[in-house]
């Protein structure tokens, strides 16, 4: 049915934390549409390579899917 993938909820959740660390009470940091492409685009990066989560054994989005997969593989 329309509207009612499980995979909404992942992505709307990231959104969701986009949101709140880029943009909430920092509206004004952005002068252009162009300055906050960029700053997603380095968000996104930061996200993937930099931010850890406890619920990811301290590990990068990045870090625990390459864990994950070798586990797998192992």
């Amino acid at each position: 049915r329309l509207g009612n993938s499980l995979d909404d909820g992942l992505m709307e959740g990231f959104f969701g934390i986009l949101k709140r660390e880029m943009f909430y009470g920092q509206g004004h940091k952005y002068k252009d549409l162009n300055e906050i492409e960029q700053a997603i685009h380095k968000y996104i990066d930061y996200y993937n390579n930099v931010r850890i989560k406890t619920g990811r054994k301290n590990m990068t989005p990045i870090e625990y899917r390459n864990h994950v997969l070798t586990t797998l593989t192992a």
